[in-house]
């Protein structure tokens, strides 16, 4: 892969620089779904070991992050949305990016492995391995199913708590990671219908560049249909309840209406508005995501307090 594409700016990098490296947004969702996944395990768990577990949940999600960098810096260099990321800007050298992802991606599957247990450790070591070489090097510039089965890694995390909990994998645990999984694709592929420009340059075979937009919209659709019933669903489990069922039945509604619009939206008039319906679908899915795993942890908080309905 050539550096040719990437820009070099003058000065040296600083510590937000190589925070940047991390995705520290995407590292945020990382942190707070592992969390849910830690909380919610019927395990009761040391405030300390469950501080530490989390806390090297991020450090592997933030490596992750690194190397993504480090091998997609070709592709982030021709990316408005992506240009100026630390490495296609020049700040941070893509040696440094991949040096700093090896040694944090050690670093904190030993230490979830000594502080948890080796479960746990092993799950995110794969979370690893799949979000760099599944996705990153073979996915994203191969099939525009790259976010379906790529998505895969970005759900993990709630099963990585829930294993740093109880040592194991459960039925709760499989479906926090199926809402995420689930969910992805199109949140993803909203955000494709108003930035396919970019991805079309980068050479990225998304949905919206191989297909059009057009079938993206009714992929958007299916899926947000199949989600709804995934999520809704984990409201009967021991991990729900009836806040969770409720805050779940809303969410899914609007989320399913927004997918529907969008499917009838005429292309032209989506252009003519700046395609303002998606960048609204797009926002919603995040708040729809946190939503439901907000609504877990306090079912967990209501059940510790005696007033759970399983």
């Amino acid at each position: 892969m050539s550096d040719t594409s990437i820009r070099i700016d003058a000065g040296e990098a600083g510590f937000g620089d190589y925070f940047a490296l991390l995705k520290p947004r995407v590292m945020s969702l990382v942190v707070f779904t592992a969390l849910v996944g830690l909380v919610v395990a019927p395990v009761p768990v040391h405030p300390f070991i469950a501080f530490v577990s989390v806390l090297f949940i991020a450090v592997g999600g933030g490596a992750s992050g690194a190397l993504n960098m480090w091998y997609d810096a070709d592709i982030d260099a021709r990316m408005k949305r992506t240009r100026g990321r630390p490495v296609p800007s020049g700040r941070v050298t893509r040696e440094e990016a991949f040096a700093i992802g090896i040694a944090l991606s050690a670093m904190a599957v030993i230490m979830l492995g000594l502080a948890a247990n080796f479960v746990a450790a092993g799950l995110l070591a794969f979370t690893i391995f799949f979000y760099v070489v599944i996705y990153t090097m073979w996915l994203k510039r191969w099939t525009p199913q790259n976010i379906v089965i790529g998505g895969a890694a970005g759900a993990f995390p709630p099963m990585i708590g829930w294993a740093a909990a109880t040592g194991g994998i459960g039925l709760e645990s499989v479906l926090m990671f199926l809402i995420i999984f689930m969910w992805t694709p199109p949140h993803f592929w909203a955000l494709c219908l108003f930035m396919n420009d970019d991805y079309t340059r980068a050479g990225v075979p998304m949905l919206t560049v191989t297909h059009g937009r057009r079938t993206t919209r009714a992929h958007i659709l299916v899926y947000a249909l199949l989600l709804a019933p995934v999520a809704v669903g984990t409201a009967f489990t021991g991990i729900g309840g009836p806040l969770y069922l409720t805050v779940s039945l809303a969410l899914n509604v609007i989320f399913v209406s927004g997918a529907l619009k969008l499917w009838k939206r005429d292309e032209k008039a989506a252009r003519a508005d700046g395609y303002r319906a998606e960048r609204r679908f797009f926002a919603f899915s995040l708040i729809y995501l946190f939503g439901h795993f907000l609504a877990l942890l306090v079912e967990a908080a209501l059940r510790h307090a005696g007033w759970g309905w399983i």
